[in-house]
């Protein structure tokens, strides 16, 4: 049988060992009866009051991935608030973990493939919960108002027993959500891996960093 402990556990970023998460988790679900409807409070909550932000992706700043800060900040994107809704999950008992994957959204516009550049999402990332004796994954990424905006849609849901990610195609039979690399589950975020990874193929993210570290060591 799967050890849950490493499940269940606070760490620096899922960080639930703080009064403000613990206390918000308890909140969202304290009318919830069933671990499946606590599990659909948060998930819920998460993906509609959290906002979509992906220009915080940035993997050498761990602050950028603490359950506390996403939820101070009220805005993430696809790993911090997935960060965000498992830690809820272990803060009420149920065991949670990160799923990290390469990801196509065929529905982003031209202008952040040009960011990227590139069309792949690197290391994207859902919840996985425990559920029912079995793993369930969920996609917070996208609140109402940016679904609706940048055209994701249909937005993901959560009928409190099916996973509830990107689907392949959308309501009218193009493309959406292609995962084109499994980087594994995780009970904690494994960032130097990401980072080496966003170094290797985001150009930006690499420049960035450099500037970042040459002004530190001015300032020191």
């Amino acid at each position: 049988m799967e050890d849950m402990k490493p499940y269940l556990q606070a760490s620096e970023l899922f960080d639930f060992d703080k009064e403000i998460v613990k206390e918000k988790a308890i909140e969202i679900t304290q009318s919830s009866k069933t671990n499946a409807e606590k599990a659909s409070s948060i998930f819920y909550w998460v993906r509609n009051e959290i906002r979509y932000n992906m220009k915080t992706y940035i993997p050498f700043d761990k602050t950028n991935f603490m359950a506390s800060e996403t939820l101070n900040r009220k805005h993430g994107f696809c790993v911090s608030k997935s960060v965000l809704l498992s830690t809820f999950a272990r803060a009420v008992d149920i065991p949670a973990r990160i799923h990290l994957v390469d990801l196509i959204n065929h529905k982003i516009s031209q202008k952040v493939i040009d960011f990227m550049e590139t069309n792949i999402m690197y290391y994207h990332g859902y919840s996985e919960l425990y559920l029912n004796n079995k793993w369930i994954k969920l996609t917070p990424s996208f609140d109402p108002d940016t679904a609706i905006k940048a055209g994701f849609i249909p937005m993901v849901e959560f009928d409190g027993e099916n996973d509830g990610v990107f689907p392949k195609f959308d309501n009218e039979g193009n493309k959406y959500g292609e995962y084109v690399l499994d980087r594994g589950v995780h009970a904690d975020l494994p960032l130097d891996e990401i980072d080496i990874v966003f170094e290797k193929y985001y150009p930006k993210y690499a420049l960035m960093k450099r500037m970042l570290q040459k002004r530190k060591k001015k300032a020191n």
